[in-house]
Order: C-alpha cells, then sequence, then structure tokens
C-alpha cells in the first residue's frame, strides 16, 4: 500500500476517534445541566463521597508526613540540614504526594461504599 494511502486512513482514523470523544463530552456535559435536578441527592452524594473522606486522606496525609520526615532526617543529618526537614516535608506533600494520595483513598473509599 502507497504512504500517502496509510498516512491518510490513519489520519482519518485519527480525527474519527477525536470526533467520537468531542461528541460523548458535548452529550455529557449537556446532559449534566439537563432537568431535572435532584439537589437532595447531589448533596448527599457530594457529603457521602467528599466530606465522609476526609478523616480517611487526613491520616493517610498524617503518616505520609510522619514517614517522609523520618526517612528525610537519617539523609539530612549526614549533611547536618535537620532544619531544613519541614519545608521539605510540607512541599513534597502538597505538590506530589497529597493529590495522588488524597485520590487514591477517595476512590478506594468510594469504591469500597459501593461494593
Amino acid at each position: 500500500m502507497p504512504l500517502l494511502t496509510v498516512l491518510g486512513r490513519m489520519t482519518l482514523a485519527f480525527l474519527e476517534a477525536i470526533g467520537s470523544v468531542s461528541s460523548f463530552a458535548f452529550e455529557a456535559l449537556r446532559q449534566a445541566v439537563r432537568p431535572p435536578w435532584y439537589r437532595q441527592q447531589i448533596v448527599r452524594q457530594i457529603m457521602e463521597i467528599g466530606y465522609y473522606s476526609l478523616p480517611v486522606v487526613g491520616l493517610t496525609a498524617i503518616f505520609t508526613g510522619m514517614v517522609l520526615a523520618l526517612q528525610s532526617y537519617t539523609g539530612f543529618a549526614r549533611f547536618s540540614a535537620e532544619s531544613a526537614i519541614p519545608n521539605v516535608v510540607v512541599v513534597s506533600l502538597t505538590r506530589e504526594l497529597g493529590p495522588v494520595l488524597a485520590g487514591l483513598m477517595v476512590a478506594g473509599r468510594v469504591g469500597a461504599a459501593m461494593a
């Protein structure tokens, strides 16, 4: 098969996939704002998924922070840089580990509640 034909078919397949995803996203957004809205149900789900997951996420953050501080201390003590440990723990938890662990804990809690 000629190269131009292969490239054309690949391009058309890619554009078709983009169109399908765009169509799906548009339909999902359209249905999300369409009445009727079940406010009581929405508030209940927000409470169940978000608010009731806070203790699990908080405990995970506390224990992860403790482990990170302990591990950092062993490395920083070699260079007498113990005063930098709080900054490193805060930055690494808020920027890197916090969002990932929070997402995992919420997903795990919600998934376990559905099972």
